[in-house]
């Protein structure tokens, strides 16, 4: 049975006295809210035959924000009522001092919803996904004889938001997360490689356990253990690269995105600061953060300040014509919010963070992109990543790449690294595909020690003289 709705303002607090509490802790300060949230996940996890962990977890609690200037007093706990709240109004005052602030004005409220409101977790038994994980089991041996290894993930989560600001306007946002994610284990002649593949949004379960979903993916994940398994050693050196569409965009989303933050800019320590309104990519590089996009991972209808999510431009023609803001960094850099004000959960403070970030398409034709590449790597897929927001370098590490030579995709290789600088990157991009895509849905970012799920994307891209780490010379 589905857990009765949250409804902190009827079975936990007075909204009055709630809204009274409120208001003296934000007396004098610029901006405040409090926050409360409800929070229930489901992980199944099936591994080599067997149900290896199966977890469950719930809670629920407030954060109550009161923000002055640069400073912010944040107190949370995990118990919902007057008492808790009543205790942390002090150290929430203690960002205001002697108060003479004058209390920014609110966000609109929007009746958009992006995504359904219905829990993913009751959305499908869990009979029902037992069977599934042992029916992708099946599936992937079953295709190749190979096959040593088989692990499958299911995971549903519910997030239920309430926002009531000192104005006594009241917001609510229920935000449905699931997943499904296959990898596989290959062995041959004594070598063994993996692949992994896996997706989801703000579905619900049904649209994940259906067959053709979970199929395509262990397909995908076969196929890329397959060709690991084929991979030599990548080259070293300084050459050209062509990133397939979708997913490679999380080398955007690091590399570029977080130096387009709000917080970053400010302060200047992001890589673009002091240069709005200036060229920073090539002609025809267009950058976008978009949380209104139905049901995708990152989307938000609101984000954690109340702030209805938007469609925001960042780069333009090349052009750097925006940040990424909440309301703190908006107030004080003397522009708009822009609904980017996240957070993980009432124990954080919410700070700029991107939702679906990714750069438009162009109008080349994808094979004549590669085929224009005389020696260098095609890169479809990336792991891990680093970045270093104050000069925009990076490395990423790719999990299937190839090497290209006179314009012909040659063997994949394993072991090749990407290294370079997001400002550097963006003024050497030298082609854009017409098949921009988004990633499958299986995107987290990090920041501060907060993580929050996002999503990327961009065309097929050529970037010229990126260093390129491998094993071999």
């Amino acid at each position: 049975m589905p857990d009765a709705p949250f409804r902190p303002f009827e079975d936990n607090l007075d909204k009055d006295a709630a809204l009274a509490q409120l208001r003296r802790a934000t007396s004098g300060a610029d901006d405040g809210e409090l926050f409360l949230e409800r929070t229930r996940s489901e992980a199944l996890v099936f591994d080599d035959g067997r149900i290896k962990t199966a977890s469950y977890d719930a809670g629920e609690g407030f954060g109550l924000r009161a923000v002055r200037g640069e400073a912010v007093g944040y107190a949370h706990g995990s118990d919902i009522s007057e008492a808790a709240l009543t205790r942390g109004v002090d150290t929430a005052r203690l960002a205001v001092g002697d108060g003479g602030g004058v209390m920014a004005p609110g966000p609109r409220p929007t009746n958009r919803h992006l995504y359904t409101a219905d829990d993913p977790i009751v959305g499908a038994s869990f009979p029902a996904r037992i069977e599934t994980l042992r029916q992708i089991d099946a599936f992937a041996r079953d295709l190749d004889p190979r096959v040593v290894q088989v692990s499958a993930v299911i995971s549903a989560s519910l997030q239920e938001v309430e926002i009531l600001r000192p104005d006594g306007t009241h917001l609510r946002d229920v935000r449905p997360m699931t997943r499904v994610n296959v990898s596989v284990i290959l062995e041959e002649d004594g070598r063994r490689e993996s692949g992994t593949a896996g997706g989801g949004g703000r579905v619900g379960l049904g649209d994940l356990i259906d067959p053709a979903d979970w199929q395509a993916k262990a397909r995908e994940a076969l196929r890329i253990a397959a060709v690991n398994l084929r991979a030599v050693p990548a080259p070293a050196g300084v050459m050209d690269v062509v990133l397939g569409p979708g997913w490679p965009g999380i080398l955007l989303h690091e590399a570029v995105g977080h130096g387009l933050e709000g917080d970053f800019n400010r302060k200047g320590a992001s890589a673009f600061a002091g240069l709005m309104g200036q060229r920073i990519a090539a002609p025809g590089v267009t950058v976008l953060d978009d949380g209104t996009i139905p049901d995708r991972r990152g989307s938000i209808t609101i984000d954690d300040e109340g702030t209805p999510s938007r469609r925001n431009v960042l780069i333009e023609d090349g052009i750097l014509v925006g940040f990424m803001q909440d309301r703190q960094n908006a107030r004080l850099m003397g522009t708009e919010p822009t609904g980017n004000g996240r957070r993980e959960s009432h124990a954080h403070v919410p700070m700029p963070r991107m939702t679906n970030t990714y750069m438009l398409g162009g109008d080349a034709a994808p094979g004549d992109i590669v085929a224009d590449l005389k020696d260098g790597i095609y890169a479809v897929g990336f792991g891990g990543g680093q970045v270093d927001i104050t000069n925009g370098k990076f490395v990423f590490s790719c999990t299937e790449a190839y090497r290209v030579q006179n314009g012909k995709v040659g063997a994949p290789v394993k072991g090749a690294t990407l290294i370079g600088d997001g400002a550097t990157a963006l003024g050497q991009i030298r082609a854009l595909g017409n098949d921009m895509a988004l990633d499958p849905g299986m995107g987290n970012c990090g920041k501060a020690g907060q993580w929050v799920p996002v999503g990327v994307g961009q065309p097929t891209v050529m970037i010229g003289g990126l260093t390129v780490g491998g094993s071999a010379g």
